[in-house]
């Protein structure tokens, strides 16, 4: 298959996210049947342009999916840049012939590629080791009634719904309700298949009293060492990316910010910023 990785708009140094964010809604949505005239052009003779077309129709769909994933402590445009890797792996497994629309069949692509970018870039802390704990770190809030703690008959009911045993829900409730700041349950939990009533608010989310917890381990004497094991580069990137990181998520520089400022290739920034964590994490460990 021909590599599509630089056939959308994913540059988001360029200008403001906002500015990004403009351009992509202005951009035409596709008739159901322009979208399978298209989308067979593509399957059949890998008509590149095609895709592109598909790809640049739904890039809205990914910037309002994204917004749900604000209170995570990652920046916007990096949620935003990994979603659109997810909407093109979508394109390139889309077939049209199975009667479902390409924004329906995304869905599940772009948040898939979402979740993994923040379960490997969650800061220090290991929320989500297992199988079951994945599952229930994306799960566990909008199944929740409320953000008091669960009784035993919701917790029973959240184990059968996922498919997890008691003490796997048990376990996350505590890793997603550690801290000290008071947890009020939103006046709606329903999660619509609508990308509109994803736009959540983020005021009252479990990650952020996570974010506040990873706040004041990153500020302890641990971490000086441990960045004192890295070298001048990959103790700037890591210190750009996540100690400069607010509690909304902003402030913390894009990937796209550092590869200009080290004249590398984003992805090279990415790659040095999992290998200082990792060396980071066996520091605070040892």
């Amino acid at each position: 298959m021909t590599n599509m990785n630089a056939m959308i708009p994913m540059q988001l140094n360029v200008g403001s996210v906002d500015a990004y964010i403009s351009s992509v809604n202005r951009l035409p949505m596709l008739s159901a049947s322009d979208e399978i005239r298209l989308a067979r052009e593509f399957r059949d003779h890998e008509n590149l342009d095609a895709a592109k077309t598909l790809v640049m129709s739904h890039l809205r769909l990914v910037v309002s999916i994204a917004r749900q994933y604000l209170g995570y402590g990652i920046p916007h445009a990096d949620l935003i840049q990994e979603g659109n890797i997810g909407l093109m792996k979508a394109v390139k497994r889309y077939d049209p012939e199975q009667g479902t629309r390409l924004v329906t069949y995304s869905i599940h692509w772009i948040k898939a590629e979402i979740h993994e970018y923040i379960l490997r870039n969650w800061r220090m802390v290991k929320i989500a080791t297992t199988k079951a704990h994945r599952k229930l770190f994306f799960n566990l809030r909008s199944n929740k009634p409320t953000l008091n703690a669960l009784s035993s008959s919701e917790i029973d009911h959240l184990a059968k719904a996922l498919d997890v045993r008691q003490e796997d829900v048990r376990e996350m409730e505590k890793r997603l309700s550690g801290g000290d700041v008071a947890l009020e349950a939103d006046s709606s939990d329903d999660e619509s298949y609508a990308p509109i009533n994803w736009l959540s608010d983020n005021r009252y989310e479990p990650s952020e009293v996570l974010a506040r917890e990873e706040t004041r381990q990153l500020q302890g004497p641990g971490i000086e060492k441990a960045l004192a094991s890295l070298d001048e580069r990959s103790r700037k990137i890591v210190a750009s990316r996540w100690l400069d990181v607010t509690d909304d998520g902003t402030g913390g520089s894009t990937l796209h910010d550092l590869a200009a400022e080290f004249n590398i290739s984003a992805e090279r920034v990415r790659q040095i910023e999992a290998a200082a964590l990792k060396k980071m994490k066996l520091a605070l460990t040892a």
